[in-house]
């Protein structure tokens, strides 16, 4: 099922699982997705490992295994920082024949030696998968802060509308940590004429290294007071 349809109905728990890394077989991760599954999520959303074919191949045989094996709608992550339009498009071949017919569409974090090849930005990804259908329901991140290579909140806002403009069906929020900031977003977006359901991305945290780690990506100059 659609996410948007999904969104429409007031259905927003998710959670969320990373494809195996290092020795972990993938065997394990069809195991936890299952027990994700049990607990009647509205969707299970699979990121993407961008580091080698088989890692990103990852991402689609779980998704697969959830919308197969368990009855969930999953939701794949894509990022397309040095991917190709054949890279994409065989991706999204794959997933919906296995009927996976949501994807998030992300740039992905920069890495040294990975330079942009046929995608500039996320949007240029959303207008490339747009073209697959109305099947396929994309969702986009947003920044309630602001994207950390935005030269301004205005810039990446006006960066989020090209999004919406280029077919997108709902947005992700990346990190925030003050609820104010998330309400004083949703009203730029409405100045912005940005109509698309937003789902509040929320991560639990296991160590202070990993707020700090997120904190950085993000751009956030510094964590909130406790």
């Amino acid at each position: 099922m659609r996410i948007a349809d999904k969104l429409a109905a007031r259905q927003t728990y998710s959670l969320e699982i990373f494809p195996p890394k290092g020795e972990m077989p993938l065997e394990d991760a069809y195991q936890i997705s299952g027990e994700m599954a049990r607990t009647s999520p509205d969707w299970i959303s699979v990121t993407y490992s961008a580091g080698g074919t088989g890692n990103r191949l990852n991402t689609a045989k779980i998704a697969a295994s959830i919308e197969r094996d368990f009855g969930t709608t999953a939701l794949a992550h894509l990022t397309c920082l040095g991917a190709t339009c054949a890279d994409v498009d065989a991706y999204i071949g794959e997933l919906m024949h296995q009927g996976v017919q949501n994807v998030l569409a992300l740039r992905g974090d920069r890495r040294p030696g990975v330079r942009e090849v046929d995608f500039v930005h996320a949007s240029d990804l959303v207008a490339h998968l747009r073209t697959f259908g109305p099947d396929l329901c994309i969702g986009a991140a947003c920044y309630p802060e602001g994207h950390v290579e935005a030269e301004s909140l205005e810039s990446s806002m006006e960066a989020l509308a090209i999004k919406q403009d280029a077919g997108a069906d709902f947005l992700v929020s990346q990190l925030f940590f003050d609820n104010e900031t998330f309400y004083r977003f949703r009203e730029l977006c409405l100045r912005h004429r940005i109509k698309l359901p937003i789902v509040a991305g929320i991560m639990p945290f296991t160590s202070v290294k990993q707020i700090q780690r997120m904190a950085f990506n993000c751009g956030r100059p510094s964590l909130p007071r406790s």
